[in-house]
């Protein structure tokens, strides 16, 4: 399981407040508070600047040259304090099965090493990422004229705000032996990974399992957060057994975390929490619940339907699942439902939904790979609508006997109402899709029209906008988004130095000259990613893969947008089953249930995607045939 709570993670409980830990935490929170608020405003000033460049080119007909180029610049900013806030919060995404299997002292020191962990590569990365944003002093942006230096210190201002969060929490905790102890051993294994630097380099490739799997692995399973782990083993390996200088690692996570496209990711996070707030997802869930509340397992049937059509409007499956479940899951109980099977039915619909755009993995899949999005986001809806009914036949299946769980016909006119009541939350997506296929917005630019179109529907037809909640919702949206991007940052650099490092070459052949062709490769892929999705989740583990995978699958004549789906449901699955799926965790958390409830109804579930999984993976056409 992965975690990012806004809570202090577990053995790592704040020392009271008094002397020194108090002044460490008015501090912190001063500086939390100025921190959070100026992420808040760079999420908001790319809502604004990106707006003003759809309407400026397709209303007027005159392109603003400098918005992509402002854009940018703002972006990698947010990037660098999203992460500072993630980090001060706790939610920088980690896995946490082992270290919540142990004893709470094993657990609080895992979480101690974690922490210390975190702060080492800070501390290291530090001097380089100074270097390399001096360096950028000399080069001038092509729009604004610029020293893009004003960008690139982004670079050091994040990290050095990380380690001074990362010290002050390390301070005040309250068993400083635990701390001492942590601290001890992440300086002893650095120090035997610096005296072990001439044995090292005599081993040639062999370091990359060293580095790349033994290390990765191990801080993994410690609990270590995943961007750390992967930054850390890349640091590692350049600096002991390369003469690479340093500031390729800072130069590499900057080109992962600045991709324009990427910018998406905050923009439709902040849509799905308008979505939620305004009532639009209420809505839409009410005229399924109308229509179909009568029929054994109907609210089930309402949960896949609204799960699809939500979907197609945040890309943030937590944000979907937050929308959904708490009009849904209260409702389902009262008619008898099973907490255990809501949960793993919530978990499924997650899978099930990974390719409905604007899918913030098939974002990062045209990010990493090349391929255009608005074929993924048409390529997507006919696989995820497979899966959906496999899910129902299941609902189906279990509902087919059982009596008490149904609501009352509810009469056409009723139906009708809540359809018009529903029908401009139910536009919404359609409106994005259509937008991005009909070539007016880009991915990213689309996210705003959006955002617009969900500010103007809460004020003026569901009358629900409280104003007092956008400052946090900007907050959390930059913490999410910080957390997410510090990942695709370090799963760049490490696949960077994969690449480099002959491994993708060694890669293809090895996979090219598998018997079976295109079938192995295809059935491997769809094993590898599940156990990839169960332990890194989707997007760490598309940038870390994508670029290796994806020119094999060309090269033995797969089409990208269908291995691109294929690998992606694939993903899902392993992203939403238990017991390692992050998801799975995500979805009892957000519907309030105990995970070990929906384990056993999990597995019928599991088993249906796995159908659907096969049966898109068999027919290519229901991939690519919808592709412009």
């Amino acid at each position: 399981m992965m975690t990012s709570s806004s809570k202090a993670p577990p053995g790592l409980a704040l020392a009271e407040t008094t002397g020194l830990p108090r002044i460490l935490t008015l501090l912190e929170a001063g500086l939390g508070r100025v921190v959070e608020t100026a992420a808040g405003l760079l999420v908001l000033a790319e809502v604004v600047i990106l707006l003003a460049g759809v309407v400026s080119r397709y209303v007027f007909h005159a392109p603003l040259v400098w918005s992509d180029e402002l854009a940018s610049i703002l972006f990698l900013w947010l990037a660098m304090l999203g992460s500072v806030v993630a980090l001060r919060r706790g939610e920088h995404m980690r896995m946490t099965a082992i270290v919540n299997a142990v004893s709470p002292g094993a657990r609080a020191l895992c979480e101690a090493v974690g922490l210390v962990a975190a702060l080492a590569f800070l501390a290291l990365i530090f001097h380089p990422a100074y270097e390399y944003a001096a360096d950028e002093i000399y080069i001038t942006t092509p729009a604004l004229e610029i020293p893009n230096v004003w960008r690139a210190a982004a670079l050091p201002v994040g990290v050095g705000l990380m380690v001074v969060v990362a010290v002050s929490r390390l301070l005040r905790q309250p068993d400083w032996k635990r701390t001492a102890l942590a601290a001890a051993a992440v300086v002893a294994v650095c120090a035997a990974a610096y005296m072990a630097q001439p044995a090292l380099k005599t081993l040639g490739n062999l370091n990359l399992v060293v580095f790349f799997v033994i290390f990765v692995g191990a801080t993994v399973l410690a609990g270590v957060p995943i961007a750390f782990c992967f930054a850390l083993a890349t640091f590692g390996y350049l600096a002991l057994t390369t003469s690479m200088p340093l500031t390729i690692v800072v130069s590499r996570m900057d080109e992962g975390m600045s991709h324009l496209i990427l910018l998406a990711v905050p923009l439709f996070v902040f849509l799905g929490v308008l979505i939620d707030m305004t009532g639009m997802g209420f809505a839409m869930v009410r005229f399924l619940g109308n229509l179909l509340g009568h029929v054994r397992g109907g609210l089930s049937y309402v949960l896949v339907g609204a799960m699809y059509l939500v979907s197609g409007i945040s890309g943030s499956k937590a944000a979907d699942m937050a929308a959904i479940a708490p009009v849904l899951v209260p409702e389902m109980e009262k008619r008898g439902s099973k907490r255990g099977d809501l949960l793993a039915l919530l978990s499924a619909t997650g899978a099930q939904t990974e390719t409905i755009p604007p899918s913030l993995v098939l974002i990062t899949v045209g990010s990493v790979t090349g391929i255009s999005i608005a074929a993924l986001f048409a390529g997507g809806l006919v696989p995820a609508l497979v899966l959906g009914i496999c899910l129902c036949f299941v609902i189906w299946y279990r509902h087919r006997g059982l009596t008490g769980i149904t609501a009352p016909k509810v009469g056409l006119p009723e139906i009708g109402r809540s359809l018009l009541i529903a029908l401009p939350a139910i536009i919404l997506p359609f409106l994005i899709r259509a937008a991005v296929i009909e070539g007016v917005a880009t991915a990213t630019e689309v996210s705003t029209l959006g955002i617009v179109y969900a500010v103007v529907v809460g004020l003026l037809v569901y009358r629900k906008f409280d104003w007092r909640r956008i400052g946090p919702m900007l907050a959390d949206t930059a913490s999410l988004s910080g957390a997410i991007l510090l990942i695709i940052g370090g799963a760049t650099a490490m696949g960077w130095a994969l690449t480099q490092s002959g491994f993708s070459t060694s890669l293809a052949n090895f996979m090219g000259s598998l018997p079976g062709g295109a079938t192995t490769f295809l059935g491997i892929s769809l094993i590898a990613f599940v156990i990839l999705g169960s332990l890194l989740e989707g997007i760490p583990a598309i940038v870390l893969f994508g670029p290796l995978m994806f020119p094999i699958a060309k090269q033995l004549g797969i089409h990208e947008v269908h291995y691109a789906m294929v690998v992606v449901i694939a993903m899902g699955i392993g992203l939403f089953a238990p017991p390692f799926g992050v998801g799975y965790y995500a979805a009892a958390a957000i519907a309030k249930i105990n995970p070990d409830e929906g384990m056993k109804p999990m597995v019928a579930y599991i088993l249906a995607m796995i159908v659907g999984l096969i049966i898109v993976t068999l027919f290519p056409i229901l991939s690519t045939g919808f592709i412009p």
